[in-house]
């Protein structure tokens, strides 16, 4: 049975290659203050920045630029970037660029007008903002996390090395978002290949969750299936419009939260990934990578009824003559294959992960309580050193 829920997203897209025109709508909105928010400065080698600056200035908007976003922001630019918006009296913070950029700027907009340090209050004590929320804004420049169209945000505190995600209320969902997926092919592959995996991957952390039959699952189901086929045209010509456009929509569908209703959902491939990603600073999506596969197989007894439906349903793969045990991992075996043809990493220690950042990796990994196996310690343990 499908649980109850409600179900309710703010944000409005636009989508297309001519999607950037209708910042002309949107910034009448706000007032004349804006923060633009980038990140390392790719933007002005594709011409996005001198795109976006012109509709800026023929708009009259007042602009201070917040650069420098790195792919993990850390608490440190975030409090750096309040300061920014606060001098700026911030009326909107457009954010250019990727995941990262989208976060950051959600997690500057509830901080603006926060009167403690946002890190303690959001990151650590997850309380909910009191304050004034300055609106936010994205022009997608790389498809992958779903940022434009959720209120998640993830921030790194380097004191502590722990990587932290806050998913907060609706109100502080982007008003708008900007998708152009021409604005995607500029990035390099390991970057595409990574953003892939991570879509994929908010599929799957949702999918693996509950046994019912239900519309979430279906939805699922279709959207795995778009992002296999699209990414092995995308792999193998990266300028194929109707697979990178496909892959920027899947993205925003994939963690938008519709595909998350009336399931529990499970986070602890993230949980894994984001507390290496505290150690390593590496990129988000190769820490999925490199710690679904020892996650799956460990859960798969707890939830072998999913797990043959996946290995069906999303890998075509036949079930005559083969045990429950042996159809669910061979499902597991298809996407070990498709991982390997995308290049992402299958290891930690790719990443930088030694054996001595086990212990630590393990305080820093939360726990969570929706999946088909509620880990202990030890347990998450020997999933990361599986993961080594």
């Amino acid at each position: 049975m499908l649980g109850n829920f409600t179900y309710k997203n703010a944000t409005k897209l636009y989508f297309g290659e001519d999607s950037l025109n209708y910042l002309n709508e949107e910034l009448p909105k706000y007032g004349k203050n804006v923060v633009l928010i980038y990140g390392g400065g790719s933007i002005k080698k594709n011409g996005v920045y001198d795109a976006v600056m012109k509709i800026l200035a023929d708009n009259g908007k007042d602009v201070v630029e917040d650069p420098g976003v790195m792919p993990n922001p850390t608490s440190d630019k975030l409090r750096d970037g309040v300061k920014i918006a606060r001098e700026h009296k911030a009326d909107l913070l457009l954010a250019v660029g990727g995941g990262s950029c989208c976060d950051y700027a959600k997690a500057v907009s509830v901080s603006v007008n926060c009167d403690e340090d946002p890190w303690e209050k959001y990151y650590v004590r997850f309380e909910e903002p009191a304050c004034e929320i300055v609106p936010v804004g994205c022009i997608l420049t790389m498809a992958g996390t779903g940022s434009e169209m959720n209120a998640g945000a993830v921030i790194t505190d380097r004191a502590t090395k722990q990587k932290t995600g806050h998913v907060f209320g609706e109100e502080v969902m982007p008003k708008f978002s900007i998708l152009n997926p021409r604005f995607t092919m500029s990035l390099p592959k390991r970057q595409m290949v990574a953003g892939i995996y991570d879509i994929f991957n908010h599929i799957c952390e949702q999918y693996f969750s509950g046994e019912d039959d239900n519309v979430s699952d279906d939805l699922s189901e279709a959207l795995m299936k778009s992002v296999i086929r699209n990414s092995l045209v995308a792999i193998e010509d990266p300028e194929d419009y109707e697979a990178r456009s496909n892959i920027m929509w899947a993205a925003t569908w994939a963690l938008n939260t519709l595909i998350s209703r009336g399931k529990t959902t499970d986070w602890m491939v993230h949980m894994l990934g984001q507390a290496a990603g505290g150690y390593t600073d590496a990129t988000h999506g190769m820490t999925l990578a490199a710690v679904s596969l020892p996650y799956y197989k460990y859960i798969l007894p707890y939830g072998l009824q999913k797990f043959k439906r996946f290995a069906v349903e999303v890998w075509g793969i036949c079930p005559d003559g083969k045990t429950d045990e042996e159809l669910a991992n061979a499902g597991l075996a298809a996407m070990e294959a498709w991982m390997k043809k995308l290049g992402v990493t299958l290891s930690l220690s790719e990443l930088g992960v030694t054996e001595d950042m086990i212990e630590g990796i393990a305080d820093a990994t939360f726990i969570l309580e929706g999946g088909y196996k509620v880990l202990t310690r030890n347990e998450v343990v020997k999933i990361l050193k599986e993961s080594i």
